[in-house]
């Protein structure tokens, strides 16, 4: 298969999802969604332990930022690079706050700013994909359409909550096609840098997040109420973030 024909492959399997999501009709906020597991609190901080744990997003955030900014000249090795990087690093960073905000007082208001930062850690990865994968410029331009069209799914679902009638399926898409399309990507098309099992326990970590915020209630009953699902999810997810400072501290070129 020639690279072009990887290419149309992916760009075929992009549409043919977006196009099937949108068959459905419009999904609303469940809102059991704010009913988290552990809601104690501590230190005058409710829902203590979900606000808390998103500590390292900030940790590991800065991290991040560090490691971009002080980085190697052979860590770059494309125009414009660092950009895309610097915004996924600062999405990340800004995850910490944003869900902290949310878990304070879990509502769909409150939802907004968890989910916003999200989108920018997304859209930023997948720019930085294509600049490695595909087309170096081309990455670069996406970046901020991909910025826009990431906020826009967030502040649409917000719009169509407050007329009665919410819709997630934008916000589904920006989370979760990137989680299909990103790793067709990596198998599909050569690498630039090396380090790919960095990107990889990224992944482990993030489907591992997945998974205990999955099992909120469950993992807090079997813990003994000492922590739950949701606080651990943010722990997990936090260590993919890890797992992207060492790619870039790591890495070299192939």
């Amino acid at each position: 298969m020639t690279t072009k024909s990887k290419i149309i492959l992916i760009i075929i399997i992009a549409v043919v999802v977006t196009g099937l999501t949108f068959t459905f009709p419009p999904i609303a906020q469940d809102p059991s969604y704010h009913d988290f597991a552990d809601k104690r609190g501590w230190l005058g901080i409710p829902n203590f332990g979900d606000v808390m744990s998103n500590l390292p997003f900030l940790f590991f955030g800065l991290m991040g930022v560090g490691a971009v900014y002080s980085g190697r000249s052979d860590f770059f090795t494309m125009d414009g690079e660092r950009i895309p990087w610097q915004v996924f690093f600062v999405g990340t960073f800004l995850v910490g706050f944003g869900s902290g905000y949310y878990h304070w007082e879990p509502n769909n208001h409150t939802l907004v700013w968890d989910r916003l930062p999200m989108t920018i850690a997304f859209m930023s990865f997948v720019s930085v994909v294509v600049m490695e994968r595909l087309h170096e410029k081309g990455g670069l331009i996406l970046l901020p359409v991909l910025l826009i069209v990431g906020a826009a799914s967030v502040f649409y679902w917000d719009h169509t909550e407050s007329l009665g009638h919410g819709d997630l399926r934008p916000y589904a898409l920006v989370q979760f096609l990137p989680m299909l399309l990103l790793p067709l990507m990596f198998w599909l098309l050569s690498a630039r840098y090396s380090g790919l099992k960095y990107l990889g326990y990224a992944l482990l970590w993030y489907m591992l997040a997945k998974v205990l915020e999955h099992f909120d209630r469950g993992i807090f009953a079997m813990t003994g109420e000492v922590i739950s699902g949701h606080t651990l999810k943010h722990i997990s997810a936090s260590i993919a973030v890890l797992m992207m400072v060492l790619y870039v501290k790591r890495r070299k070129t192939v």
